[in-house]
C-alpha cells in the first residue's frame, strides 16, 4: 500500500507539471495521430491489394514480410520517439523553472532528428530480433519477454539523454544504463509505479464497461449502444494520452534527479529516489 501511495504521489506531481503547461498534452496527441497515419500508410494499401498473401508465400515472401515489418517499425518508432523527445525536452524546461511552449519542444526534437532516427533504427532492430525469438514457441516468448524487459530498463532514460546531452543513439543507450545503475544500482528492477496506477485505472474501466454495456444492450437502442461504445473508446484513448504525457514528464524528472540530484520543484526527491527501489 505504501508503494501504491508513493506511485500515486508521483502521478499527482506529474499532473501538477501538466497543469502548469497544459500544452504538453499536444505531444502525445501528435504521436497518436502520427501512429495512425503511419499504420494507414503501410497497412491499408497492403490489405486492399492483398499483398500480405504474396509476402507470406515461400521463403522469399517471408523475407519480404520481415523487411516490410522492419520499415513499419522504423517509421513508427521515429514518430513516437520524436514526439517523446519534444515532450521531455519541454518538460525539462519547466522542471528547471522555465515556461516552455509547443514550439520549444518541437525545436528541441527537430534539432536532434538524425539521432532520433538512429535510435529508432536501433529500437526497430531490437524489436525485430525479439519478435523472431518470440516465434520460437513458449520458451522463445519467455526469453523475448525477459530481454524486452531488460531493454526497456536499460533505455528508460535514453530519450532525455539523447535530446539534453546532445549525444548519438548508441551513446544515449549506454549513458541511460549507466545513469540508472549509478543512481539505483541493483534495486533498479523495483517499482515502475506510475504504470501500475494507470494499469489499475484501465482495469477498473474495463470491468465497469461490462455491466454498463449489458444494461445499455437491454434497451435494444442501437443509437444508445453506439454512443456508449464510442464514448468508452474515446475515454480509453484520452486516458492513454494522459498517461503518456504524465509518463514523459516523470521520465524527465527521473533524468534530472539522476544527473543533478534534484527532481525539480514539483517532485519530492525522496519519492523519485525510491522509484526503483524494492522495500
Amino acid at each position: 500500500m505504501q508503494r501504491l501511495s508513493n506511485s500515486w504521489s508521483l502521478v499527482k506531481a506529474s499532473w501538477a507539471v501538466l497543469r502548469a503547461d497544459k500544452e504538453l498534452i499536444i505531444f502525445p496527441i501528435i504521436a497518436f495521430i502520427g501512429s495512425i497515419i503511419v499504420t494507414i500508410t503501410f497497412i491499408v494499401p497492403m490489405v486492399i491489394t492483398r499483398m500480405f498473401d504474396g509476402l507470406s508465400d515461400g521463403r522469399g515472401g517471408q523475407v519480404g514480410l520481415y523487411v516490410f515489418s522492419f520499415l513499419f517499425y522504423l517509421v513508427q518508432y521515429t514518430v513516437v520517439i520524436f514526439s517523446n523527445s519534444a515532450l521531455m525536452g519541454a518538460a525539462t524546461i519547466r522542471l528547471k523553472g522555465g515556461d516552455p511552449t509547443v514550439s520549444d519542444g518541437l525545436r528541441i526534437a527537430s534539432s536532434h532528428f538524425g539521432a532520433i532516427v538512429g535510435y529508432a533504427l536501433i529500437s526497430a532492430t531490437v524489436g525485430m530480433i525479439l519478435r523472431a525469438i518470440a516465434e520460437r514457441g513458449i520458451i522463445g516468448r519467455i526469453v523475448s519477454s525477459l530481454f524486452g524487459m531488460a531493454w526497456n530498463i536499460i533505455t528508460y532514460l535514453a530519450v532525455p539523454v539523447l535530446v539534453i546531452e546532445n549525444v548519438g543513439p548508441i551513446e544515449a543507450v549506454k549513458r541511460s544504463g549507466a545513469l540508472l545503475k549509478k543512481t539505483w544500482g541493483e534495486q533498479i528492477v523495483g517499482n515502475f509505479g506510475m504504470g501500475a496506477v494507470f494499469g489499475l485505472i484501465f482495469l477498473a474501466l474495463m470491468l465497469l464497461f461490462v455491466p454498463v454495456i449489458v444494461a445499455v444492450a437491454s434497451t435494444q437502442s442501437a443509437g444508445l449502444i453506439i454512443f456508449v461504445i464510442v464514448a468508452y473508446v474515446l475515454l480509453m484513448i484520452g486516458l492513454g494520452l494522459f498517461s503518456s504525457a504524465l509518463g514523459g514528464i516523470y521520465t524527465a524528472a527521473v533524468y534530472q534527479y539522476a544527473t543533478t540530484g534534484e527532481a525539480g520543484e514539483f517532485f519530492d526527491a525522496n519519492l523519485v529516489q525510491n522509484a526503483f527501489r524494492t522495500k
